[in-house]
């Protein structure tokens, strides 16, 4: 029986990478539909989003039936309790790709206020910190979640330097204000995404030590 438990809990764990994978691929997709103003990859990507809440809710009710038939206890409850979490992250950073590619079709064929060069960076930033993060959770590494943790200063950075740049065209240009408050939009979506994944992250080290962290509070 502990057997067949264990079989059980890692397809689990395989449905988690393949809802990471969507929500990677939804992120990233969002701003490729920026740059080429492609209205039909933007609405593709928010209705597809019903697909990544379905993957949630079907993972979830795995999780719920192996706590009532199997009644795990220590670590693999650990373990049942992070992926509930975890998948609750991913589904809002969909969320998040969603409101990106709606930004998109509000935007429409109007020209671009600059090039964009920090937004695609803020992107490949936070999906590789989401992919690290739940590679961290299959190998039960809480070092390596830790270091993502700390990575997220980059994204950080970067939105701080979109922010002020988007700021400073306002500024000289309010006719300008229209279209950088919706690259703002997309920065902070990417910037939210990114602390998503921290908290993907605390929850592998939960998995891992059994303690509950706020890695990286410190440094606000």
């Amino acid at each position: 029986m502990r057997a067949g438990f264990h079989k059980r809990l890692r397809e689990i764990q395989d449905e988690v990478l393949v809802m990471g994978n969507m929500v990677a691929k939804a992120l990233l997709l969002s701003i490729d539909a920026l740059k080429d103003r492609d209205l039909a990859v933007a609405k593709k990507i928010i209705a597809d989003d019903v697909k990544v809440n379905r993957k949630r809710f079907e993972i979830e009710e795995k999780c719920i039936h192996l706590i009532a038939t199997q009644q795990p206890m220590a670590s693999d409850l650990r373990t049942i309790i992070c992926v509930l979490n975890i998948i609750t992250d991913l589904e809002r950073i969909g969320d998040y790709a969603v409101g990106i590619a709606k930004i998109v079709v509000m935007i429409g064929d109007e020209p671009p206020l600059k090039p964009l060069v920090d937004i695609p960076r803020m992107a490949d930033k936070t999906v590789q910190m989401l992919r690290r993060s739940l590679d961290a959770f299959v190998n039960r590494d809480a070092d390596d979640a830790r270091q993502v943790v700390a990575e997220d200063d980059e994204v950080d950075n970067l939105y701080n330097q979109v922010f002020r740049e988007l700021l400073t065209f306002m500024i000289e240009d309010p006719k300008t204000i229209t279209r950088a408050t919706r690259l703002l939009w997309v920065a902070h979506n990417l910037e939210r995404s990114a602390d998503r994944v921290t908290n993907i992250c605390e929850r592998v080290v939960f998995c891992v030590t059994g303690k509950m962290e706020e890695i990286g509070a410190s440094k606000y």
